[in-house]
């Protein structure tokens, strides 16, 4: 099974690869789908979230990595996929994501939404929350893997 694992990753965090991680190990192969959305002002362009994804996930041999615009079932079915990984953190992630699941699946109707609940320790975690820290200064040190804070570090200075 080909299976989708869509985000922005901006930047990639200890819960994206938490998930990332978790879903290697039942795809046989794992498309990470990094969105390039220009209306959107990201801290990173694709291509440097492209390649943050790959070298932090550059150990796990069924995972590729893939920026991609537009609809995301559109991105699936060139990848010959049929299965979309999405993690949660709490139940408000879930009314967010169980209704783009339906409305995924009202385009392409083979495809399915697998929901992975995010490991304990990475509930509270978010891109968003990285980057606010990192804006003034605070340790992200338990929440993006080490490669990626030198990345974000650079980015603030």
């Amino acid at each position: 099974m080909t299976a989708v694992y869509p985000g922005s990753f901006d930047p990639t965090t200890l819960g994206h690869l938490d998930i990332i991680t978790r879903a290697s190990a039942f795809a046989d192969k794992l498309v990470v789908a990094v969105l390039n959305n220009s209306a959107k002002s990201a801290l990173f362009t694709a291509e440097e979230r492209v390649a943050h994804v790959k070298e932090v996930t550059s150990g796990i041999k069924n995972v590729s990595v893939e920026s991609f615009e537009g609809l995301l079932v559109d991105f699936v079915k060139k990848q010959g996929a049929h299965c979309v990984i999405r993690g949660l953190r709490a139940v408000t992630d879930f009314e967010y994501e169980f209704q783009m699941a339906l409305t995924n699946r009202s385009m392409k109707t083979d495809l399915e939404t697998l929901f992975i609940p995010t490991s304990t320790q990475y509930l509270y975690l978010s891109s968003n929350i990285v980057r606010e820290i990192a804006r003034f200064g605070g340790n992200i040190d338990n929440m993006v893997p080490p490669q990626i804070k030198k990345y974000v570090i650079e980015k603030y200075k």
